[in-house]
């Protein structure tokens, strides 16, 4: 057990273990330091010194991030003294900050705007002083990096390196030179970035913000020669609720359902269904490759950050890979197909709008791979390589899709619920899960299980998948093989797996791997704050629909089954690897 140590924070007395800082000690006690560097799920860095605080006996201000607590020590956190200096840090760092606060995506939602708020700076006494104006970063086709908001907090580096094992950014130069950049100021789209937008989520400032496609997407709306089809993510239904002001962890499908159809679109259908899909597919390709010494472990290719990231640094392990697209690609394959014939509409003004938890997402729509719609029609329509188009058009975040519901004055909290349209609205609970760590792996082992022994599963949750933990494990029995199964979400988890794969050392048959901290439920398109309290607030409400679905495998879903009677004849067919399977590329490092 920790030893214990007593202290005094603003004349309250407490008791706290020895390793606790001053500021985890003052949260007991409901006093909220100020603070900009510092963040839960990072290590300490303790450099903006906002959180400074009074230690009696102490000739200067220390920072309550990085400062342990000490027997018998007296902290004061609010004195005139220590309110200075954190006025003046802040005065500075706004000298030095843009004044486009009206027209910043963040607006609102600053950490620093916020904190000079709070900290009662009604005017500035330092002309504005920065010198160098950069360049912003728009070659990815997921994030915006914009120096010029930069404060230095170095959470997006230490998010990026700690717990995504990626390392894309860094500090260079030195003074008031000082940025972060990617190697040799390559641009994101040129380095090892993934585009999972962790980053976005822990930048207190608009230095870092998903590339909006908004208004393409009212435009084609607006098109009275496009039909504009919706599809929506599992977790974006849990977390929408949030950017009008309800509590974390809302479940608000059909009032999601019912703000999309007002926007104006054609259609509102839902990624879910392509989910079933994916597990059909996926499902059956893991028992094939137990079946026929494939290649073991099978790790999920549902997360387009997952996939860039073992592209550049596992590429050995690629083959590992189930070749499965991701639900949001077989959607869009699937809509530019099979839906487009049955409506008989062109499948060049069918297009497809995903609303995603995930910026990745949108990176992964535009690869070159997934153009298989085009190849489909290629023939039919006798199109030229000029005419290329992709299965996914664009794709939006939670976050844009809300703007576009606030834009047009909708009242999202009192709307009545709504049904998605069907075909393509119709899934089931299994779907539902794909947006928590885990999901995928327990929706793929309720199918694989009746495809392999031909018997009902009876109790369908797989608790020993589910949860925040970074690596879960389980064993299935499947027809006398004990199946072993492994999840990690947040790729420096993945890494741990990877390294196995790597040496040949792997103990599983399947691996699940979300590129996100608690799965797609904490993309990097989510509401700000994304934190571990409310990722597990979405995770439990997610699991709620998935109780309250008449039906919760994949392989029962009746709009699943008449596709494949109808179109794709069984899973693996030659028409479902063209359309709904796909290749990887080894990526270089940098």
């Amino acid at each position: 057990m920790s030893e214990l140590v007593n202290l005094t924070i603003d004349g309250y007395q407490l008791q706290v273990p020895k390793e606790t800082t001053i500021f985890e000690a003052a949260k007991k006690v409901n006093i909220n330091i100020p603070h900009l560097c510092y963040h839960e799920s990072l290590s300490i860095y303790g450099a903006c010194r906002v959180c400074v605080v009074e230690i009696e006996g102490r000739p200067r201000l220390e920072p309550s991030c990085a400062t342990l607590v000490e027997e018998g020590m007296k902290v004061k956190t609010n004195t005139a003294r220590v309110r200075r200096a954190r006025r003046m840090i802040v005065e500075l760092l706004l000298a030095n900050h843009p004044e486009d606060c009206f027209t910043c995506d963040r607006n609102q939602i600053c950490e620093l705007r916020k904190l000079a708020y709070d900290l009662g700076i009604r005017e500035l006494r330092f002309e504005k002083g920065r010198r160098y104006h950069y360049e912003m970063d728009i070659s990815s086709a997921s994030i915006v990096r914009d120096p010029n908001k930069c404060i230095q907090c170095s959470r997006c580096i230490r998010v990026c390196s700690e717990i995504q094992s990626v390392g894309a950014i860094e500090f260079v130069n030195r003074g008031g030179r000082t940025q972060v950049l990617t190697f040799f100021n390559k641009g994101l789209n040129n380095v090892e970035c993934t585009n999972c937008g962790q980053c976005i989520l822990v930048c207190p400032t608009g230095a870092l913000r998903e590339k909006t496609v908004v208004e393409a997407v009212w435009e084609a709306i607006a098109s009275p020669e496009k039909f504009v089809v919706v599809q929506t993510a599992p977790a974006v239904r849990s977390a929408i609720g949030e950017e009008f002001n309800l509590p974390a962890g809302s479940l608000v499908t059909g009032k999601m359902a019912a703000a999309l159809r007002r926007l104006g679109v054609d259609k509102v259908f839902d990624t879910q269904f392509g989910a079933d899909l994916t597990i059909m597919e996926e499902a059956h390709e893991l028992v094939e490759r137990i079946r026929n010494r494939g290649t073991l472990p099978m790790i999920t290719s549902c997360s387009p950050g997952w996939i860039k990231y073992i592209e550049h640094f596992f590429p050995n392990c690629l083959e590992h890979l189930s070749t499965c697209k991701s639900p949001q690609q077989m959607f869009g394959a699937i809509a530019k197909t099979y839906y487009a014939q049955k409506l008989n509409i062109d499948p060049r003004n069918l297009v497809v709008v995903s609303i995603m938890p995930c910026t990745a997402k949108k990176f992964e729509a535009k690869r070159p791979e997934m153009c298989s719609v085009f190849h489909y029609w290629r023939e039919k329509l006798g199109l030229r390589e000029e005419d290329r188009f992709f299965d996914v058009d664009f794709v939006l975040t939670t976050r844009e899709a809300a703007r576009m519901i606030k834009e047009v004055g909708i009242d999202f909290v009192n709307l009545p619920n709504e049904d998605f349209d069907t075909p393509l609205g119709v899934s089931t609970g299994a779907a539902v899960i794909f947006g928590a760590t885990g999901g995928v792996m327990e929706a793929a082992l309720r199918t694989a299980y009746e495809v392999v022994t031909g018997k009902t599963l009876e109790k369908i949750e797989f608790e020993q998948v589910r949860g925040m933990e970074g690596i879960k494990e389980a064993e299935v029995s499947l027809n006398g093989l004990s199946l072993k199964v492994a999840v990690a979400h947040g790729l420096s988890n993945a890494k741990v797996l990877l390294e196995q794969v790597e040496k040949k050392e792997s103990p599983y048959h399947f691996i699940e791997v979300m590129a996100c901290p608690g799965g797609c439920l904490g993309g990097g398109g989510q509401p700000i704050p994304t934190n571990s309290e409310i990722r597990k607030k979405r995770a439990d409400s997610l699991y709620r629909e998935d109780e309250g679905k008449p039906i919760r495998k994949s392989h029962k879903n009746p709009a699943i089954i008449a596709l494949y009677e109808e179109f794709l004849d069984k899973p693996l067919s030659e028409k479902s690897h063209r359309l709904l399977h796909t290749i990887y590329t080894k990526r270089d490092r940098y």
